[in-house]
């Protein structure tokens, strides 16, 4: 298989000046996966209908051999993703690939964006699994650059969104969160470089705050939507569902269907949005959970709606976040 790694030195910088904990996937790892993916296709070649130098993924963790690679392309199509990869991110994949060509994903766990009380020395790294599901795919490049490649120096210069949106609900219960996430989008976006990027509804403060970024710095990206992917039950298909043990699996469709539940009092003419939120609230602390909130927004701008916001039926949107166990679960629901 025709893929390329850089080899790098383990003793990477931390982007904000801090030291020990899990380390990025490093390029021993990289050329590691690379070196196995390599003798498995070249035993397979004629059987998978392609030559060693004709392959459907390259894996590349150099930013300059990136830009090479991607020169002259036009329609890239890219999917950032932290890895430990579902259907739900499989599912931007091809997404992305109705709205360019050719798609391009990225596995970066962003040390930038984990508190320093969060899961980043824990948070699930499935590197060699994560690149089989990717070439079954088709994507035609991983960028998976070590802390190193990414952040060769302290990154100083962040992105900082507005407080009105960036401090709000996730903001505020994961101070500087968006800061982390909006600085590591633009680096890989300048890296990139692509025509549209694809980003899950789970995620939906997220995606408003990118979406408002690219247009803010005139980016020539166009952010796409898709739609969340849930399990049969509801469930919204997370990196963090690994955390739940198995009784807490099973209670974790309640969040979605308190979701449901405010959707539906809304849509029946229930106008009361204090009371709607305290009661789901109230009703997942019962079953156990720790909720940060239940709250009723404007899709346009998530902020809270006015009376006369409802009284002329302003798209809403009810978002959620709350702890079941020690697993954090976020999920929404436009109504």
């Amino acid at each position: 298989m025709s893929t390329t790694a850089r080899q790098g030195d383990s003793s990477t910088p931390m982007p904000h000046g801090g030291a020990g904990g899990a380390e990025q996937i490093s390029a021993a790892a990289v050329a590691e996966v690379i070196n196995d993916l390599d003798n498995r296709i070249s035993g397979n070649a004629a059987a998978n209908g392609y030559s060693k130098t004709e392959t459907p993924m390259k894996i590349i963790s150099s930013i300059d051999e990136l830009r090479d690679q991607l020169r002259g392309q036009l329609r890239t199509a890219f999917v950032p993703t932290m890895g430990n990869l579902h259907e739900g991110h499989l599912s931007l994949m091809r997404l992305a690939r109705k709205h360019g060509d050719p798609v391009v994903a990225s596995i970066f766990v962003n040390r930038l964006q984990f508190g320093p009380n969060e899961d980043f020395d824990k948070y699930p790294r499935t590197f060699a699994a994560d690149v089989e599901k990717l070439e079954k795919e088709g994507v035609y490049v991983l960028f998976a650059p070590t802390e190193k490649d990414l952040y060769p120096e302290p990154q100083e210069f962040r992105v900082q969104p507005p407080p009105v949106i960036g401090d709000i609900l996730e903001g505020e219960f994961r101070p500087g969160f968006f800061n982390g996430v909006t600085t590591v989008v633009l680096k890989l976006f300048s890296c990139v470089q692509p025509r549209v990027a694809v980003f899950g509804k789970k995620d939906y403060q997220q995606l408003m705050i990118l979406r408002q970024m690219a247009r803010q710095f005139a980016l020539p990206t166009d952010i796409i939507a898709a739609e969340t992917f849930r399990a049969e039950d509801g469930l919204a298909l997370s990196s963090r569902n690994g955390y739940l043990s198995a009784t807490e699996r099973a209670e974790a469709p309640s969040l979605y269907r308190e979701l449901n539940a405010v959707a539906d009092a809304v849509r029946n003419g229930n106008l009361d949005v204090s009371l709607l939120q305290r009661d789901a609230m109230q009703r997942l602390a019962d079953r156990g959970w720790n909720p940060d909130y239940i709250s009723i927004r404007k899709r346009i701008d998530l902020q809270p709606p006015t009376a006369g916001d409802l009284a002329q039926n302003e798209p809403l949107v009810v978002l959620a976040a709350a702890k079941l166990g020690s697993t954090r679960l976020i999920d929404n629901l436009e109504i």
